[in-house]
């Protein structure tokens, strides 16, 4: 059988693209090399921060607003808390990119806000103890997504409306040919006329020919066991903290019931590894830093890891994503190097391959994301 669309890779980005082509009608095949919503790639973890008071860059804020548009109307579709909203708090020195941009997001685009000083938010959230000096942001339409409730979702959504899904099933090579694409694995050779790919971790590899620069990071996850308990944190805001290093630390509500402890981790604080080479153990000493580094904010976090996991980021050299059309080709759509902070972005981005795969083009503002900005020629 031939395909309309295949899509290679069937976390975040993939089970969404298959969702959104499967919906208009498109014949999809789905091609993923483990089991559906696993755990060895960037969608896990139990939670995921939304927000659009967005300080990596206000361009992106238009598809934040698509995007908090289709997390409701997949929340409703699957009937699954895909999210929730629980409020921001973005806290730092005045002048740190944490609440700098995201103050410059909130007033450009006009979005809803409130900027505390260091005593407010010690009155509003007390088990914050912010710095002497330390403002923050506070954004009431932020909260989290659930990653393998969302991934899943999408799946199940897209073969209710027609796509094959195959899993276990590797993909070995691609390659264009007179009529569309052949994705070869070990279980067999697939034909199709459009081909989206979304590696996540494996791009270097299964997109080393486009020359797209992408590193690949490890990073851990933490669950501490709150002193006293979980009951403080679990109504609770979403919080990004920035010290004076301009170090990031994020972290979560107690989501998990009184022993599943508060989720936190450092931001970008990763080594370059690969999907083989990962180390997925964590150490002690990874262990007593996040301790100490959250204590700081946070005191009655300083109590035992309940429990911690790794997970990757596919970082591109300024940050921002790949998401476009090959240039060279009008039957290969690419996305990738979402570089720690694209899964809020999963219902929009596959929205935006769904475009690309069927008309090449797409309404949504992705020039920031085209990889030309990335290859260099000699």
């Amino acid at each position: 059988m031939t395909y309309d669309v295949i899509v290679i890779g069937l976390g975040g980005m993939g089970s969404a693209a298959a969702y959104h082509l499967a919906a208009r009608g498109q014949r999809v095949l789905g091609l993923e090399k483990f089991t559906p919503a696993h755990d060895k790639g960037s969608s896990h973890g139990g939670s995921r921060i939304i927000r659009q008071s967005y300080f990596e860059d206000p361009a992106y804020v238009p598809l934040l607003l698509r995007a908090y548009e289709l997390w409701d109307r997949l929340a409703l579709d699957s009937a699954r808390e895909v999210y929730r909203m629980t409020g921001g708090v973005f806290i730092g020195p005045p002048d740190s990119l944490t609440v700098a941009g995201s103050l410059r997001a909130s007033r450009q685009w006009d979005l809803p806000h409130e900027v505390l000083e260091d005593a407010e938010i010690r009155s509003r959230f007390p088990n914050f103890t912010p710095n002497p000096g330390d403002v923050a942001l506070f954004e009431a339409k932020a909260g989290f997504a659930r990653p393998e409730l969302t991934v899943q979702a999408h799946l199940d959504l897209a073969e209710k409306a027609g796509a094959t899904l195959r899993f276990g099933h590797e993909v070995l090579e691609w390659s264009e040919t007179s009529g569309g694409v052949t994705v070869r694995t070990a279980e067999g050779t697939f034909t199709a006329g459009q081909v989206v790919i979304c590696p996540g971790a494996w791009a270097p590899q299964l997109l080393a020919e486009f020359g797209i620069p992408i590193t690949v990071e490890r990073q851990v996850l933490y669950w501490l066991d709150p002193v006293g308990g979980t009951a403080p944190f679990v109504d609770h805001p979403i919080f990004i903290d920035e010290n004076d290093a301009g170090a990031q630390i994020y972290g979560f509500p107690a989501i998990d019931g009184p022993r599943g402890g508060v989720k936190v981790a450092f931001f970008r604080k990763g080594v370059e590894c690969s999907p083989d080479t990962i180390d997925r153990t964590v150490h002690d000493h990874e262990i007593r830093e996040m301790r100490e580094r959250v204590a700081d904010l946070l005191p009655a976090l300083d109590g035992p890891c309940l429990h911690s996991a790794t997970c990757m980021y596919a970082n591109t050299p300024d940050q921002h994503f790949v998401i476009a059309r090959h240039p060279e080709s009008a039957n290969v759509t690419v996305a990738c190097g979402f570089s720690g902070h694209g899964f809020k972005f999963v219902p929009v981005v596959g929205e935006i391959l769904a475009d690309l795969a069927t008309t090449g083009a797409t309404a949504h503002p992705i020039s920031l994301f085209d990889p030309r900005r990335l290859v260099t020629t000699t």
